[in-house]
């Protein structure tokens, strides 16, 4: 039988005073008047990292309205508010008990401007919320009042106050689950009509600093230009006027800081809900949308190139090409064929981020140096074909080389941040000067069957095999990975991630939007390497297994021992983009 909240008073009492390791023993499950308080992992002293606890609420009790959680965007969007709120309340009790170390620290998920499902809260059969406790100490001695105090006094309130309906701001928690109602509805029309990204009039597209996401006082709000400004109706918010980019090639330009970046940025984060009053709220991008750009340095691993590189002067093969120490051309390649692996609808590139030999060769340098001589086949002789062969649209900001205007199909200028139509002007202009006579005027069409099976809508694990690799190291210079339990992880930041002595480097990911989404990437390759990967299922099916677990199981499968508060779930986009990445 599961434990009393009396017991588990009696219990830490008799600990006072004893060694800081004897508040192992709280560990396990404990029954409150309310919800059910399990202790999943003891800090091992004050000074390690927090207590990881988590509380179980049923539904009934807990109050919810059913139709909050009949839909996916619903329910997340109430996980997301309910973790705000708790988070408010343990900012009032946070440190209140005294101690050493981190004693006293009350902490759960910090939410930023996007709306993402955390492992800090999941409601399913019953509400469960995630959290991290520091239990106090005098020095490295147990301090059972200080703790007594937070399990029975401040915890108690927090959680009454912010994860049962009756308690909370009812208002709030509707509009939170009405606007994503909202933005699911634009996404399913983004679908239906052929667009790839709606910008809504009057969104704040600027950020508040470089290191700040929240929204720039005083910008210039959104506004559409006539020629592609859309009424959609939403089921809330009612009519709702913005810009419809339809499908196909897409070019921003501009001069230097007039909004060309600035917008584009506000696209790619568009692949995420975004809470009221981020300015974004109505920014929204096809989900699978994935900014590409030049990576110097990574791994790429057996991807086939070819559509842009071939006839290298070493005679590498690269329909197979690897390499630990990509160049910027290489780089974006790989990156922009993993995204076709990786099922992507929409590219968006900034030439700013990009590697020059990769996006456009000139007139003159065609003059100088023949294309017999140059193995890189550009990204403008291709982006069409990507978009009338696969229908991959491109979304592009430039800004220093005219050539684009001959492939786009919508023409944008970004003037002072507001968006000019300049498409027909752009045409006109394009017929008075036409490409020079050294430019093929008929591009090769390439065979995106063979470089991606997919396309030729043959079966999906037909893509590259995902096996255990080997690295250089020890015993001749070759240790091969092998089963291990539990391969150790550790996160740092939204930059980078390791398994064991083997770092992912994840800081070229633009769209990955909280450090809690890297750590997820973690465990996810933890389980990958650990569970699924034999050398016979393709990187599409070890991702679809992944992704799919995720979906039936929740966190659990991914995390022994425990799930802790502080895990996001990345795309399906960052799934494949940390698999590529990984050396090991």
């Amino acid at each position: 039988m599961m434990k009393t909240s009396g017991e588990l008073r009696a219990q830490l009492l008799s600990l006072d005073r004893k060694s800081y390791p004897a508040y192992k023993s709280l560990a396990g499950a404990w029954q409150f008047p309310q919800y059910c308080l399990a202790i999943d992992h003891v800090q091992g002293d004050p000074f390690a990292s927090p207590s990881s606890i988590h509380v179980e609420i049923p539904l009934d009790r807990a109050g919810f309205p059913e139709s909050y959680l009949e839909k996916d965007c619903s329910r997340i969007a109430l996980q997301d508010y309910l973790t705000r709120q708790l988070g408010k309340q343990f900012n009032q009790y946070n440190f209140k008990a005294k101690g050493s170390g981190k004693s006293g620290l009350l902490s759960v998920s910090r939410c930023g401007q996007e709306v993402l499902e955390r492992s800090a809260c999941e409601i399913g059969r019953k509400l469960t919320a995630r959290f991290q406790i520091g239990f106090p100490a005098f020095g490295r001695t147990i301090n059972a009042g200080e703790l007594e105090k937070i399990l029975f006094d401040f915890l108690p309130r927090c959680i009454e106050k912010s994860l049962f309906y009756r308690n909370i701001n009812q208002k709030e928690a509707e509009q939170a689950v009405f606007l994503a109602e909202d933005q699911e509805e634009i996404r399913r029309l983004l679908r239906k009509n052929g667009w790839t990204a709606f910008v809504a009039n009057g969104a704040v597209l600027p950020r508040a600093t470089g290191v700040s996401d929240l929204p720039m006082a005083g910008s210039v709000p959104f506004t559409s230009p006539a020629s592609l400004k859309q009424t959609i109706v939403l089921p809330h918010r009612g009519p709702v006027a913005g810009m419809a980019i339809r499908q196909g090639v897409t070019l921003i330009v501009g001069g230097g800081y007039h909004g060309k970046s600035t917008l584009l940025k506000a696209i790619q984060s568009g692949v995420y809900n975004h809470v009221a009053g981020d300015g974004r709220e109505y920014v929204i991008t096809d989900e699978t949308a994935v900014k590409l750009r030049a990576e110097d340095g990574r791994s790429v691993r057996r991807v086939d190139i070819s559509l842009f590189i071939n006839d290298l002067p070493n005679k590498k093969d690269t329909r197979v090409f690897s390499t630990q120490d990509a160049s910027g051309s290489t780089s974006q390649a790989a990156g922009l064929v993993e995204s076709m692996e990786a099922s992507s609808r929409l590219f968006l590139i900034d030439e700013d981020t990009s590697a020059t030999n990769f996006m456009v060769r000139d007139d003159l340098m065609q003059r100088v140096i023949g294309r017999e001589k140059e193995p890189i086949t550009p990204f403008i002789e291709r982006a069409r074909d990507f978009y009338e062969k696969t229908g991959i649209s491109t979304i592009m900001v430039a800004g220093s080389s005219g050539a684009f205007f001959y492939i786009a199909d919508t023409i944008l200028q970004m003037d002072c941040y507001r968006a000019i139509d300049i498409t027909e002007r752009v045409k006109a202009l394009c017929e008075a000067h036409p490409m020079s006579a050294s430019w093929p005027r008929e591009f090769e069409v390439p065979d995106f069957s063979r470089t991606l099976p997919a396309f030729s809508g043959k079966n999906a694990g037909d893509g590259r095999r995902a096996q255990r690799g080997v690295r250089d190291g020890e015993k001749g210079g070759r240790e091969a990975y092998g089963v291990r339990e539990h391969m150790k992880v550790k996160s740092f930041g939204v930059e980078s991630f390791s398994l064991d002595k083997e770092n992912v480097d994840v800081r070229y990911l633009e769209q990955l939007a909280d450090s809690e989404q890297t750590a997820a990437l973690a465990y996810l390759l933890r389980f990958a390497i650990e569970q699924v990967l034999d050398g016979k299922k393709s990187v599409r099916q070890t991702v679809k297994i992944l992704t799919g677990r995720l979906d039936k199981e929740g966190w659990e499968p991914f995390c022994p021992g425990y799930v802790p508060c502080g895990l996001a779930r990345p795309r399906e986009q960052e799934i494949f983009a940390a698999l590529n990445r990984f050396r090991g």
